[in-house]
């Protein structure tokens, strides 16, 4: 895997951000190039897990970009194949759902739905709290989507919090990898 143009989008679940930007570092020192892209809630919501511009600030400075934010700049990523893949990581229930049932509603799914609209692969690295509840039509919907790969995932905290589901997040360079060549990291679920 060298120097792959890859799109990495953020969505709002904001407990797994750290994670994520770690990973977008793995990835830029790797030497692949990153396109960061948000969702609305991503790039606009203070938290308790930090300020949004803060995160702002970090990915700019990981990835050497200005952060697409809006349905108007993310639209050309498919037409002007700027990226070889998308990551979203992580990817929100409520992203996953709208993605599921073609809603393209914020800049994170119109990067999401220009790219694959010209095959190219899209790897999901899932974080929400309902993956076993509600979000799990979605999932098995994904799954059964081309050119669509999972992150594999797991319970984060079965006891407390037993519908919830969080990808293993250093498996990302692995997952990339397999999807450029079509293919699927197994075990999905661990």
């Amino acid at each position: 895997m060298n120097n792959i143009k890859i799109g990495f989008v953020m969505c709002g679940s904001f407990c797994t951000f750290s994670k994520a930007t770690e990973q977008m570092k793995i990835l830029k020192t790797s030497g692949h190039d990153i396109l960061p892209i948000m969702s609305y809630n991503a790039f606009s919501l203070d938290t308790k897990f930090g300020k949004a511009k803060d995160f702002r600030n970090q990915i700019e400075d990981i990835s050497g970009k200005k952060i697409i934010n809006t349905i108007q700049d993310a639209e050309p990523i498919g037409p002007k194949k700027m990226v070889d893949i998308i990551l979203v990581a992580p990817c929100s229930g409520n992203t996953l759902a709208k993605l599921s049932n073609g809603i393209t509603d914020t800049p994170a799914l119109m990067a999401i739905k220009s790219h694959l609209r010209i095959g190219r692969p899209l790897v999901i690295a899932l974080a929400t709290n309902d993956a076993l509840g509600a979000s799990a039509k979605n999932i098995g919907n994904i799954l059964n989507t081309k050119r669509i790969y999972m992150v594999p995932i797991s319970q984060d905290d079965p006891q407390k919090k037993p519908m919830s589901l969080v990808a293993h997040f250093d498996l990302i360079p692995q997952t990339i990898e397999l999807a450029l060549n079509d293919k699927q990291i197994q075990p999905i679920f661990r």
